[in-house]
């Protein structure tokens, strides 16, 4: 509504001199989110950073979960930053196809849940995963049309986090609040700017002062037998292998 938190966004931007808009439209639907770009374009002229942010919670034990939430939750988080990106990547390939300089920014938003896993949170950490997994193969993609792509996870005080997080949300009595949502914009302001162009395919963590370069799946200690392996072997195999490589980090909330 005219009263919802975009329009007090706007109406703080406006105050500051500058200009914005309000758009409602789903970002999980193909077409409404083709017309988000379309009305940022139309009334802006021209499209440079796309920050996908939007996202839902259905926190229940795997064992409890249901498919209507995975549905639910899937859409909005992983569906939803598909259709923005792929129809500002559209917008932009146009642009550099037309031989227009082009400095595409992409912002999406992952988690530590979607990173390390989360207690109670099995539909929401792989909706996340699978952000972080999409945003690198975006910046792979999409470089050659002068796109960038990264992905944030953030941990920040919103209207998401604070009531399934209260006690780690709560704004301190004094002293600095490092869960003010405030913290994140700087990296988010920064990422999106001409000086970032060299920065793509990363997944950064960022919480308060702190932000941590996330380093994500690599493949570590091997071993190749030149040939097939038989099932019995692989046991002595594997616990030598993981002996040699680093310990997961563990799971959120265990």
């Amino acid at each position: 509504g005219s009263e919802g938190p975009a329009a007090e966004v706007v109406r703080e931007i406006e105050a500051m001199g500058a200009r914005a808009i309000v758009n409602g439209d789903d970002v999980s639907d193909w077409d409404a989110s083709g017309h988000l770009i379309e009305s940022a374009v139309e009334a802006f002229g021209d499209l440079h950073i796309l920050v996908n942010n939007a996202g839902i919670v259905r926190d229940r034990m795997f064992m409890n979960a249901t498919e209507d939430e995975f549905d639910a939750v899937t859409r909005v988080h992983l569906k939803g930053h598909f259709c923005t990106g792929r129809h500002a990547a559209k917008y932009w390939r146009g642009q550099a196809k037309a031989g227009k300089p082009v400095s595409g920014r992409i912002i999406n938003t992952s988690s530590g849940a979607g990173l390390q896993g989360s207690i109670a949170q099995a539909v929401y950490s792989s909706a996340k995963a699978g952000i972080a997994a999409m945003t690198l193969v975006q910046a792979a993609e999409l470089g050659r049309y002068g796109i960038t792509a990264n992905a944030l996870a953030p941990s920040a005080r919103t209207r998401m986090t604070e009531e399934a997080f209260a006690d780690m949300m709560k704004k301190p009595d004094e002293g600095f609040d490092k869960m003010d949502p405030d913290n994140i914009s700087p990296l988010v302001a920064y990422l999106g700017s001409e000086d970032a162009g060299d920065i793509s395919g990363r997944v950064l963590e960022i919480a308060g002062g702190m932000v941590s370069i996330c380093d994500g799946w690599r493949t570590g200690p091997s071993r190749d037998k030149q040939a097939r392996w038989d099932a019995a072997e692989l046991g002595d195999v594997l616990r030598g292998l993981i002996a040699e490589g680093e310990a997961p980090q563990k799971v959120h909330g265990t």
